[in-house]
């Protein structure tokens, strides 16, 4: 099974991506801790700045590759799925706003949710254009 789902795949792109999500999760930990010293555990800034980040870098990065058409396809699967995927993360995303939602902050939840969603897409555009400009 595992065999059908790598097909395709050489061991060195499943090592890229590996190297490159360990990357991506340090990041994610050194803001994270860095956003909850400066903020304080009320609001979830840290996961929140870490997907508009990730979105921004994947628009510049997918933007980038898009424009270079003949591009490294190792260094893609680094950056992307590697490094932008293991910084960004949707389950913390989705347990911050449950704690939020729980913890009886509805308007905190509803803006946390509407503000990542809207910025981290809108982050995601300026990154696009921003490519077009390297």
């Amino acid at each position: 099974m595992i065999a059908q789902w790598a097909q395709g795949s050489t061991r060195v792109e499943f090592l890229l991506v590996f190297l490159g999500s360990g990357i991506g999760g340090m990041l994610r930990h050194g803001v994270g801790r860095t956003a909850l010293a400066l903020f304080g555990p009320s609001f979830p800034y840290g996961t929140m700045a870490i997907n508009i980040v990730g979105s921004f870098a994947m628009g510049i990065v997918a933007g980038w590759f898009t424009a270079r058409g003949g591009a490294d396809q190792s260094l893609r699967l680094f950056l992307t799925t590697g490094v932008i995927g293991g910084f960004t993360t949707y389950s913390t995303f989705s347990l911050d706003y449950a704690f939020l939602w729980e913890g009886g902050h509805a308007l905190s939840a509803i803006l946390y949710v509407s503000g990542s969603l809207v910025i981290g897409i809108g982050a995601l555009f300026v990154g696009l254009a921003l490519s077009r400009f390297l």
